[in-house]
């Protein structure tokens, strides 16, 4: 498996923002420390003290600023929850209720509710404009018209240092230091806590290979919950830029079912190193919960070495018969345009799936819809390897050729897959990262 080169940070990219709840001043100038509150008497309206902040309670889904919904109140020796209606007064020095009398029920998470001290600070967290993993430090709040929202995170040392000094320290805001909610992919954190299912939208425009890097640094509940987040076609894009370890690391972690889905949609070439570099039992494992056909194959190309014809090949391939019409043909490219990246040809196949021809897409671009795919076999004739041809003689066939790719194909002359110039580059120069040249499909 190739090895991508370290992810630029474009400054475009990082200072990149849409409308942010902290670009607005006087959000910045009334932020509320989490942490701050942390200890804090909570007084009824009578001014009598019932007891002392222990955690703030967010609803975790469906808005991009999550809503306070409560406090988590120690009276003596329980927990209890105060509705965040009741609240009439939140700030650093004073917590307010509504009333003289208050209901104090005792605290359960709710199925859509977390605990920000407990469940989020000092975990870990994506903030995806920076495209960086950090730890929040601490989180803040801000009254809007009349609920509280949870608007940004700390993620400084000096955060952390604040809040282990003297409780007039932790309640005084570093905003410089904030980062805006919006831009945030938290995870659940505490035990039988609820993960987030609906991923932060920014999430979308990142990169196979920059999701890739957040997957490779963060821990493995975080990046399980990461994966569970993503479609799954996304998220087997972004395994094939791991770094191998990692990626053995990760399958090794999941659920064999999640982990047998997520190898299936990846390309068959990275499918297979990834499974060549697990031991036996997962590897197993791994292939009984596939498709059958897909395991059989997946299963033959990782018995190969790394390094031979049939280890660096793709089996994504475009088969077609003689009395195929062209049109029927560019229909079939259509429908694989998911794996442009992998198709430069398309093979031509007698009765018995022998090779006859491997048609260039330019052939097909200037031929007529209605030709037959028998009018385009002639030379130059395919070019194949037999399957544990070794990558030396595969690029001296290459180079000799002049071609983009070459057949792998087995004593019958049955194509197996195909070699690409970019994937003998790729092993060649495993460092360099994976390159991919251009394709035509018309």
């Amino acid at each position: 498996m190739s090895r991508r080169p370290p992810l630029s940070r474009p400054a475009a990219l990082r200072q990149r923002r849409a409308t942010r709840m902290l670009a607005n001043r006087s959000v910045r100038d009334n932020l509320i420390s989490v942490a701050g509150l942390v200890g804090r008497r909570v007084t009824n309206q009578a001014g009598d003290v019932i007891g002392r902040v222990q955690d703030v309670v967010a609803r975790w889904e469906g808005e991009q600023y999550p809503p306070i919904t409560g406090l988590v109140v120690r009276v003596g020796r329980r927990s209890s929850f105060v509705r965040a209606e009741e609240v009439t007064q939140l700030e650093a020095a004073h917590i307010g209720l509504r009333s003289a009398r208050v209901d104090l029920i005792g605290y359960h998470r709710r199925a859509d509710e977390v605990a920000l001290v407990a469940d989020v600070m000092d975990h870990q967290i994506v903030d995806v404009d920076g495209l960086r993993v950090v730890r929040a430090a601490d989180l803040y709040l801000t009254r809007v018209r009349d609920r509280v929202l949870l608007v940004g995170v700390d993620v400084g040392f000096s955060s952390l240092l604040r809040r282990l000094g003297p409780a007039r320290f932790r309640t005084r805001p570093t905003p410089e230091r904030v980062i805006d909610w919006a831009t945030i992919q938290p995870f659940a954190g505490g035990e039988g806590a609820v993960p987030l299912r609906r991923p932060n939208q920014e999430l979308h425009r990142l990169r196979p290979a920059e999701l890739a890097d957040l997957l490779e640094h963060l821990g493995r509940n975080e990046r399980q919950e990461l994966i569970e987040t993503l479609e799954p076609e996304v998220a087997a894009d972004a395994l094939e830029e791991m770094q191998p370890e990692e990626l053995e690391a990760l399958l090794r972690e999941a659920r064999v079912d999640q982990a047998a889905e997520l190898v299936s949609r990846m390309e068959p070439d990275e499918a297979a190193d990834a499974l060549r570099d697990l031991d036996d039992e997962t590897r197993a494992a791994l292939l009984a919960h596939m498709d059958p056909e897909r395991a059989h194959a997946l299963e033959t190309m990782a018995r190969y070495p790394e390094r031979t014809a049939a280890g660096i090949m793709t089996t994504q391939l475009v088969c077609c018969r003689p009395d195929d019409t062209v049109e029927a043909v560019r229909d079939q490219l259509r429908d694989a345009i998911d794996h442009a990246a992998d198709i430069d040809n398309v093979c031509v196949l007698d009765g018995d799936d022998r090779l006859l021809d491997d048609v260039s897409l330019f052939e097909l671009i200037v031929a007529e819809p209605g030709e037959r795919m028998e009018t385009l076999v002639g030379p130059p004739w395919p070019v194949t390897v037999d399957p544990g041809a070794t990558l030396d003689d595969v690029t001296e066939r290459l180079v000799a050729n002049r071609r983009s790719s070459l057949i792998v194909a087995d004593g019958e002359g049955r194509p197996l897959g195909r070699i690409l110039a970019d994937d003998v580059v790729d092993a060649l120069l495993p460092d360099r990262g994976r390159l991919r040249f251009p394709r035509i499909l018309g």
